[in-house]
């Protein structure tokens, strides 16, 4: 039984989300007549199997109830981040062609997208919002309510369309085709949850990140169709994600690594305040996790720290248990989903323990939407049934791969290659540095030089003195050559919820009127 729809005749009373700080609830049974009723409200829009919709939307039960209508009148479902402006916002709907917007006035910047940037997407024939609070349009729930809750006669599958970070340039959505198969189709991710962690219908999973971001959609989702609870954060709070563990004796989470920061960052006493004996997994991806942080995080909630690498084009990824990880630290994994290939830049294999392009064979095709020339690039040009997210790697003589960084993060400092991920995960853990992005700069001798930009534990401690004992710090442990030559402070860098680093906001400041294409 891998979909809502058969918990919902099983066990309609059952939960399937909570909002972790209300308790607002939305059992199968609810869930499955919303969704009905949405199905049919969007086949009366003239919405039709194969298009698209967008989600612009914070946590919360309605964004459940759309995704769940969606899914079975055979759409796209667009997420779009609450964090975008206008513009950018404009553009992704433009882009997917989304015909119905699902909106909030909790979005900061949706008034003035209705009045600056709508004429920007004509395809959009209606917008509603999942609260009557923005004047001419009304609510997702007083839409739906006047039709059926039984399914619609044209039911099929549908997916989401997720754009891709935009950390290296404007977004592209990942569009995998769809089936057309019956709405309650096998599905091949929830069985993995299943056969790989063990979730059930007895399983409650905290959901503490935006549903914008690909993998707590899919993993909440995922949970869902296996008749599981899902306990969804309007927002992460590190205090409050253990509060949430204990009262509803939570299972299973899925995080990333810079919530592992923030839980460690509690005073011990407040960690050991919590009963968090229910939780057995979690798993984590999505950016780095330096060595030192996985480690206390086992130390203290035990062996119980799994890791996924892949990306949301769906085109492969390995996995790493615990265990596998505590004799191979700072691997993600071996593949699990397709054949890795370890390639150079002219696309041919590398032999073991060498850095080069990492590339998945045999995972699904996929198409970045609109882009051909981007889809192109991240084929191998030997091997054109190869893909590439953009990392770079090695796997060792086990197979087990290790990610060095993101090709377009590589710094060329007189013509040595330095990848920023090793020089910031050991700066990550020096006691005075609270968060670190390591760049390339402008260099007049060596073309280019690495600097490190620090936000530092204590403000007070900014300055030359702490620039040059990280300095010093790295150059006892590293080839003087990957080490930063400055340090810069800021008291906060910039990044998503995910943990994701977008350093590109911190290269351009540094190459304006410089000759270095920005990637």
């Amino acid at each position: 039984m891998v979909h809502p729809r058969f918990h919902a005749q099983a066990t309609p009373d059952k939960p399937a989300i909570i909002m972790a700080a209300s308790g607002e609830t939305l059992t199968y049974g609810m869930l499955e007549a919303r969704a009905n009723q949405g199905a049919h409200y969007l086949r009366s829009l003239g919405i039709k199997a194969g298009d698209c919709i967008a989600a612009w939307l914070p946590n919360g039960l309605v964004y459940v109830e759309v995704y769940w209508a969606a899914q079975r009148a055979g759409l796209f479902v667009t997420p779009v981040s609450t964090k975008l402006k206008p513009a950018e916002a404009a553009y992704i709907m433009a882009d997917c062609q989304a015909r119905l917007l699902v909106t909030s006035s909790a979005v900061e910047e949706v008034t003035s997208f209705l009045a600056g940037n709508r004429a920007e997407c004509p395809q959009l024939t209606t917008i509603i919002t999942d609260a009557a609070t923005i004047p001419g349009f009304g609510t997702w729930s007083d839409a739906i309510a006047a039709f059926p809750e039984t399914p619609i006669a044209d039911e099929s599958a549908g997916f989401h369309m997720v754009y891709s970070s935009g950390t290296t340039g404007r977004p592209k959505g990942i569009k995998q085709e769809l089936s057309g198969a019956p709405a309650t189709e096998p599905h091949l991710f929830a069985e993995r949850l299943s056969r790989r962690y063990g979730i059930t219908d007895k399983s409650v999973l905290l959901s503490p990140a935006p549903f914008y971001h690909t993998a707590p959609l899919a993993y909440a989702n995922g949970a869902a169709r296996l008749g599981a609870t899902v306990v969804m954060m309007e927002r992460f709070d590190a205090r409050a994600a253990l509060d949430y563990i204990e009262r509803y004796k939570v299972s299973f989470s899925q995080m990333v690594p810079t919530m592992f920061h923030r839980m460690l960052e509690l005073p011990q006493a407040v960690r050991d305040s919590y009963d968090l004996s229910s939780l057995n997994c979690i798993v984590h991806a999505a950016a780095p996790c330096p060595v030192p942080v996985k480690r206390a995080m086992m130390d203290w909630l035990g062996p119980i720290i799994y890791e996924y690498y892949g990306g949301s084009e769906g085109n492969g990824s390995t996995f790493i248990t615990p265990g596998e990880w505590l004799s191979h630290p700072g691997s993600v994994g071996k593949a699990d989903w397709g054949v890795v290939h370890i390639c150079d830049e002219d696309g041919n294999e590398l032999p073991a323990g060498q850095d080069g392009v990492v590339y998945f064979e045999g995972g699904w095709d996929f198409a970045y939407l609109g882009d051909p020339e981007k889809t192109r690039d991240s084929r191998n040009p030997l091997h054109p049934g190869w893909s590439a997210l953009g990392d770079i790697g090695h796997v060792d003589g086990e197979g087990y791969l290790y990610l060095t960084d993101r090709r377009s993060y590589m710094i060329i400092t007189g013509g040595v290659n330095v990848y920023p991920q090793e020089v910031e995960n050991l700066l990550a853990v020096h006691p005075k540095v609270a968060d670190v992005a390591v760049i390339g700069v402008p260099s007049e001798t060596m073309g280019e030089e690495v600097k490190a930009v620090v936000r530092p534990r204590d403000w007070a401690d900014a300055g030359d003195a702490l620039a040059e004992e990280l300095i010093a710090w790295c150059r006892d442990q590293l080839s003087h050559v990957k080490c930063p030559r400055s340090v810069d402070f800021l008291e906060a860098l910039p990044r998503h919820e995910t943990g994701k680093l977008y350093k590109r906001e911190l290269r351009d400041k540094y190459w304006q009127g410089h000759g270095k294409p920005i990637g």
